[in-house]
């Protein structure tokens, strides 16, 4: 059976994901990637824009929005050499062409969210959520894409 899966990243690390095809969690860490198997859902959770506002001041870069939506596709996770010495593991996604959904609109009905230190648990960088959460922020993120956008006068 399928599980779903929320990740956390800046915006920016998760477009470059989207882009590539791929995902990775935690600084590129193995360990988190191997609890997620083909076929699971994942969603990328981004409290900023950029990586470098998580580290500085945090205010001006917050984002706090749904980012990206997939499914885990068929294979194990790879390492990617990106140059220094740096060498992180990913994993392949077929990424959904979704819009970024801000977590203030689905946070009440979120039970992830009921939980004390939800946001605590974020830090672990990967959690599983029900089946009934990620059914929800895929719903916003799918409607808001088939939304039309009003044109500025």
């Amino acid at each position: 059976m399928s599980k779903n899966w929320l990740a956390v990243a800046s915006a920016e690390h998760v477009e470059i994901g989207r882009h590539g095809g791929f995902m990775q969690v935690s600084h590129g860490k193995a360990t988190p990637l191997r609890r997620i198997q083909p076929g699971d859902r994942i969603v990328y959770y981004s409290p900023n824009r950029t990586y470098s506002a998580s580290h500085a001041r945090r205010g001006d870069d917050r984002l706090q929005a749904f980012t990206a939506i997939g499914t885990v596709k068929p294979g194990k996770p790879y390492q990617a050499d990106m140059g220094f010495g740096f060498r992180p593991f990913r994993r392949d996604v077929d990424w959904h062409d979704a819009e970024a959904m801000p977590l203030a609109l689905l946070q009440a009905r979120l039970a992830f969210t009921q939980e004390p230190n939800w946001g605590y648990r974020l830090r672990q960088g990967l959690i599983e959520i029900t089946e009934a959460d990620m059914t929800l922020i895929a719903e916003a993120m799918f409607t808001a894409v088939a939304t039309p956008r009003r044109q500025a006068a």
